[in-house]
């Protein structure tokens, strides 16, 4: 059986990523219904609002599912690792910040745990941690990415060469080719986040899910490099605007302000597309439907055997 399957208890090597304040019960529950890993992403929601979330999630399934803290973002951190105690979730992901110290807490309590990494030197020191696995995300993931701005293609290997525990490969990933890609190049898993605008289950608005299906591979644009806080979005009027206001010399706080998840809501729940912004990797190119879940999973299953065999026949 898959290494990370089995670590997480489920049907299929797949992740959802954290979606930050626009998780919803809905898909997270859909997502572990058909086999993967579905995540609530807590962004800088307040801990009535996640703990929610995780009540309804429980409700609409019995399958292992995830809380994703972004450490450095949340200004609630230690209060939604508390909700996972309290209502047992049996994964936690831990992104945007150091995890060592919470680790020994979380899995002294039996909680699996994900750490979200963008280097091998952050890989090595989540290992050393006592994490159970490591996600590894190059920067063509949407939203917030890291400064190193290395590729998923160049991170996997190199990390994967690294440590001992799963490598779950992140960013760039939408079908069983890109499944399958991972696998090769080390990974045990995959976590995805774009693809996931785009089924059935994902209550968001109807603007969000045509542009993600009908992007092109130049469709995303990357803000914030100019105050040192990059972010991969869905090329919008509001994404535009800020880079406008990049170029005339935004500081760090006023982008902070104008990229604060309440603009994310804005777009992808309202489709205010002239005031809010709308994260999306450089993968939507390759997203064209909005199958179920289900359907998504065992379509992406097949694709990868597929792939790996044709490689396979290619090679020899």
């Amino acid at each position: 059986m898959n290494k990370l399957a089995n670590l997480l208890g489920i049907r299929f090597p797949i992740i959802q990523g954290g979606m930050g304040n626009i998780s919803n019960a809905e898909l997270a529950a859909a997502v572990s219904e058909a086999g993967g890993l579905g995540t609530i992403g807590s962004g800088t929601m307040d801990p009535d609002e996640v703990e929610a979330i995780i009540m309804e999630t429980k409700s609409r399934t019995g399958q292992p599912f995830c809380v994703n803290v972004p450490l450095g973002v949340s200004p609630y951190s230690k209060e939604i690792l508390a909700l996972v105690l309290k209502h047992g979730v049996p994964v936690v992901s831990l992104s945007a910040g150091n995890p060592a110290p919470y680790i020994p807490k979380l899995r002294g309590e039996g909680v699996k745990v994900l750490s979200v990494i963008a280097s091998v030197k952050h890989a090595i020191k989540a290992e050393e941690a006592g994490t159970d696995a490591v996600v590894a995300e190059g920067y063509e993931a949407a939203g917030i990415n890291s400064p190193f701005e290395t590729t998923t293609m160049a991170l996997i290997p190199q990390v994967a060469g690294a440590v001992d525990i799963p490598v779950v490969g992140a960013g760039g990933i939408a079908d069983g080719r890109g499944l399958a890609a991972a696998l090769a190049l080390g990974a045990s898993g995959a976590q995805m986040g774009t693809r996931f605008i785009a089924v059935k289950e994902a209550p968001f608005h109807a603007i969000y899910k045509h542009l993600v299906t009908n992007a092109e591979d130049t469709s995303t644009v990357i803000v914030g490099r100019g105050v040192g806080r990059i972010r991969r979005l869905l090329d919008t009027p509001y994404a535009r605007k800020l880079i406008v206001e990049e170029r005339n010399g935004i500081s760090l706080k006023e982008f902070m302000d104008m990229t604060a998840e309440n603009y994310h809501k804005l777009g992808a729940i309202e489709g205010n597309l002239e005031n809010g912004f709308l994260n999306a990797g450089q993968i939507a190119g390759l997203i064209s439907d909005i199958p179920s879940t289900a359907e998504l999973f065992e379509r992406m299953v097949e694709e990868a055997k597929i792939a790996l065999e044709s490689a396979t026949l290619k090679l020899f």
